[in-house]
């Protein structure tokens, strides 16, 4: 079996939450027999294929964006040429013009697309995009949701209710760099023995000006990695507040980050809007055995995090509620301990990237199978 991804972004280009779905299946279905293609733009001057992890990324040229959508000219023929040499295409989605290239050309082929956000902040657009999006969900085979809980909160998924499946999104801990010594040597004596964590690109919907807000009056320390957009915005804030106790890193190397995931006391998750669909980072922190706190915004991330469980949830956008979490996890060692491990435990149960994989894998072979039946 052969199959095609085919997202605006890929790995190793970019290694955001969708690249890093997309290597995961990749290479899991790789070792199951599935030969894969991801296709996706980039407008850096690169080969147009190459061999990532057992598998062939291909690249068609990014003409413009807009509204944080890419189209390319090239990706039509690019598209139709990879579509006739495989078994199943698989779309993620949001990306409107995947919507394009998919009627453009026609491609008869078993189709699934891993539904990973409604469109949240472009709301406008959205009016003049939801004809097209409507009539792409209605006509793909199959639509996976990465969590029970976005499935019963999305009005789009509710519309079709017969082609919707959870498959919840996987890691695999054999895949991150062990730490060193000597890198746990350098992060111990630079941060402490004990401080939270945050995780992920400094965005909008990432609920770190409510986190700097809820750290007025606390010495917790607390560090945060990653970069983006409002890096500057979140600096001049703390900054402005007075806090001493907050660590910006940036971006660091995947060893780095291992580190920090290793050695945190717990993960800060503070997202408040409903683009933060799943939680990746969240769920490494899962995976690497701490206690967590996040918002209830009616996604994954309350699927990955269970509430006084493997931790503490709060109402989104409240300071209050973040900060008496973080003084109850600091204050209760022990608490904040058993959490770490119930979390530990909900990963292995239901998010190892073996079980993603195989479950995608056997979806693509029911479709297959589905259409071979409907062509006798």
């Amino acid at each position: 079996m052969r199959v095609l991804h085919f997202y605006k972004t890929s790995f190793p280009d970019t290694m955001g939450g969708i690249e890093q779905v997309i290597n995961q299946i990749a290479r899991g279905a790789n070792k199951l027999g599935v030969q894969t293609d991801v296709l996706s733009l980039t407008q850096d001057q690169v080969a147009r294929t190459i061999e990532v992890d057992g598998y062939m990324v291909h690249r068609a040229r990014l003409d413009f964006q807009m509204a944080s959508t890419g189209f390319s000219a090239s990706a039509f023929l690019r598209f139709s040429e990879l579509a006739k040499n495989v078994d199943v295409i698989h779309y993620h989605f949001p990306w409107p013009f995947m919507d394009l290239v998919h009627f453009a050309t026609r491609v008869k082929k078993p189709t699934v697309v891993t539904y990973h956000s409604d469109i949240i902040k472009q709301k406008h657009l959205l009016k003049l995009y939801r004809p097209l999006k409507n009539r792409f969900l209605a006509s793909v085979d199959h639509i996976v949701a990465t969590s029970p809980n976005y499935l019963c909160t999305s009005n789009v998924l509710a519309k079709f209710p017969n082609k919707v499946s959870v498959i919840p999104i996987g890691l695999d801990k054999a895949t991150y760099p062990a730490p060193t010594s000597n890198r746990l040597q350098y992060w111990r004596e630079r941060l402490g023995p004990k401080f939270f964590l945050f995780v992920g690109v400094l965005r909008y919907y990432k609920g770190l000006h409510v986190l700097l807000e809820a750290a007025k009056g606390t010495d917790y320390p607390i560090v945060i990695v990653g970069a983006g957009s409002i890096e500057a915005e979140l600096k001049a804030q703390a900054a402005q507040l007075g806090l001493s106790n907050i660590h910006f890193l940036g971006q660091l190397s995947d060893e780095d980050k291992v580190v920090l995931l290793t050695m945190c006391y717990g993960v800060l998750f503070p997202s408040h809007l409903r683009s933060e669909a799943f939680g990746i980072s969240l769920l490494e922190g899962a995976m690497y055995g701490k206690p967590m706190i996040s918002s209830e915004i009616g996604t994954g991330t309350t699927f990955i995090n269970i509430a006084d469980e493997t931790g503490l949830v709060v109402p989104p956008s409240d300071a209050i509620a973040l900060r008496q979490a973080m003084q109850y996890l600091w204050e209760n060692p022990e608490q904040a301990s058993e959490m770490g491990k119930r979390a530990e435990e909900r990963y292995w149960k239901h998010f190892t990237a073996e079980q993603m994989v195989k479950s995608y894998v056997e979806l693509y072979g029911e479709l297959v199978s589905r259409r071979h039946d409907v062509c006798r």
